[in-house]
């Protein structure tokens, strides 16, 4: 039986260690990444199609209007956003995505494909998430306290995802994904139309 991918959409607060997490779980598995659009120039290095897909302004504006995104946000006068025709076609060759992004763009990523798996990494207390983001070394006093203020509120957004998993070790977290994700290949819901086709194509042999 043929099955589609999986779309799994992994956010959290900053300083949670979403990102380190993402990187572990792609070079463990077999995941397809999702690559986003922006209107914003390359930078040196940079490669159309592997790192972004770099639009025009109007190319992206024409796009909006055809509802060509999963999700979409301007920032600072740039527009970046998530390609709904190659992440549905990935997942129709039986591809799992993995898509690493902020709260706002997962809630709007629900609204566009509530068939999604979304998973919340939590820091394992707000004390560590605080060290954290302190170690990084990047932040004034000002802007610790307005990155901490913020992740308490984004915390609050854990009920609209299907999923929490603790990031007290890289290597526990990594697992529990990959537990969500085999777990959520043999729902029901998920393989019953495989199956029933499965029975239809025997019964009409």
């Amino acid at each position: 039986m043929k099955k589609k991918g999986l779309l799994v959409i992994i956010s959290g607060p900053s300083g949670a260690g979403k990102g380190t997490v993402c990187k572990e779980l792609i070079k463990k598995n077999d995941l397809w990444i999702s690559v986003s659009a922006t209107t914003r120039k390359p930078r040196a290095g940079e490669v159309d199609g592997s790192n972004y897909y770099f639009l025009t302004k109007e190319e992206f504006e024409s796009k909006i209007k055809n509802n060509d995104f999963l999700e979409y946000a301007e920032v600072y006068g740039n527009y970046y956003g998530t390609p709904k025709d190659k992440v549905l076609e990935a997942i129709n060759l039986g591809k799992d995505v993995i898509l690493e992004i902020d709260i706002q763009g997962a809630l709007k990523v629900k609204k566009n494909y509530p068939q999604g798996v979304f998973i919340f990494i939590l820091p394992p207390s707000m004390e560590e998430l605080k060290k954290r983001i302190i170690n990084r070394g990047s932040e004034t006093q000002e802007s610790l306290m307005t990155r901490f203020n913020s992740a308490y509120k984004e915390i609050n957004y854990i009920s609209k995802y299907n999923y929490a998993v603790v990031n007290d070790t890289v290597e526990n977290a990594v697992k529990n994904i990959e537990s969500i994700i085999t777990a959520e290949k043999c729902r029901v819901d998920r393989v019953k139309d495989e199956i029933f086709k499965s029975k239809e194509d025997i019964s009409n042999e």
